[in-house]
């Protein structure tokens, strides 16, 4: 039987509620921290990103995401929260993973920046102005480039290296450190994305997308103090088919139809050729009810239909999709008039 909540359980959710409807006003900055059996670095994080964010003069939150932690991460939170009035806090239900924890972040947010860094102290928050000043030079989302990673070179470091290359050149955004969860993001780049999967590793490859200016500077990094690292080689293969997605969603995202298309026209040709080959062997008398290359023909065929109406119900999908949501083609980064207003 789920225990009711507790006291400060019921005004966080009031907290949450009245950010929700915009009762609050706006801030200058929301840092969103995901946090998955933390218990022990929670207390020592929220006191160094305490430190950093009141040297920078912003108006600040910090958004405190507990996603569905085992330990006392959750009665941790609960007290950090009762002590401290610049902590939001959001309890998940049950444990999603990395990037639903950091996308419900994103969401409780009302900072017009926002910067997202790891629980488990390995980020530095000191670097968080550095982040900040870079980001207002005129980009929309700056990472953490993590130069001298205190991490184990062959299980953590080697395979990093590796998936960050892949990443840069699939994606055609290059940038040393795809895994730091250190970033800044202007408000707007992030309420155009919507996260699932392990996506939250390819954020700028989907801010990219939406015609963000991207850039990183060198971080710290420092090992981990409390408890072991939540990743697994299986995280691997997740990442693996998401970058395929990122790929597709870079190259075909509003015209479906070239891929799934194209490929329907040269199957259906392939078949073609095949088919005329074979009705020409026919009339000069030639057996071709064994051949291989009739049954070639008949798949080909059947497969180049089915590709073509696939890229015809991409393109249905794709068009209903961005009418249902009013949601353009298009980003706009200014407008400009006479006088100078934009």
């Amino acid at each position: 039987m789920t225990e009711p909540p507790s006291h400060e359980a019921q005004r966080l959710s009031c907290s949450l509620l009245r950010k929700a409807s915009g009762m609050t006003s706006p801030l200058d900055l929301s840092v969103v921290v995901p946090l998955y059996n933390e218990e022990e670095s929670l207390p020592e994080l929220v006191d160094q990103l305490i430190v950093a964010l009141r040297s920078t003069g912003e108006r600040f939150e910090i958004v405190l995401v507990n996603d569905g932690s085992t330990d006392g991460t959750a009665k941790v939170l609960e007290e950090l929260i009762s002590e401290k009035t610049e902590l939001v806090g959001v309890l998940l239900r049950k444990n999603y993973g990395q990037t639903a924890a950091m996308a419900a972040g994103f969401d409780v947010s009302q900072g017009e920046v926002i910067v997202s860094i790891d629980g488990d102290l390995q980020n530095d928050p000191a670097d968080i102005p550095l982040l900040l000043s870079k980001l207002r030079e005129g980009y929309d989302l700056v990472s953490g480039w993590r130069h001298q990673r205190q991490d184990a070179a062959l299980k953590r470091k080697l395979p990093s290296k590796i998936a960050n290359r892949l990443i840069g050149r699939v994606t055609g955004v290059r940038l040393h450190d795809y895994g730091c969860s250190l970033k800044a993001y202007r408000k707007e780049i992030l309420t155009d994305m919507r996260l699932y999967g392990e996506l939250h590793r390819f954020l700028p490859a989907l801010a990219f997308i939406e015609g963000a200016l991207i850039t990183e500077v060198k971080v710290n990094h420092r090992a981990r103090q409390y408890g072991n690292s939540k990743y697994g080689i299986d995280r691997t293969f997740r990442v693996l088919m998401d970058l395929f997605t990122v790929w597709f969603m870079k190259r075909f995202l509003t015209r479906p139809m070239y891929v799934f298309g194209f490929g329907g026209l040269v199957a259906m040709g392939g078949s073609l050729l095949t088919s005329t080959y074979l009705l020409t062997i026919k009339l000069m008398g030639e057996d071709i009810g064994n051949r291989p290359l009739l049954t070639m023909a008949v798949v080909l065929g059947l497969t180049g239909v089915q590709l073509f109406c696939f890229g015809l119900l991409g393109e249905l999908v794709m068009r209903t999709y961005h009418e249902s949501q009013g949601r353009p083609i298009y980003r706009i980064r200014a407008t400009l008039r006479g006088g100078g207003a934009s």
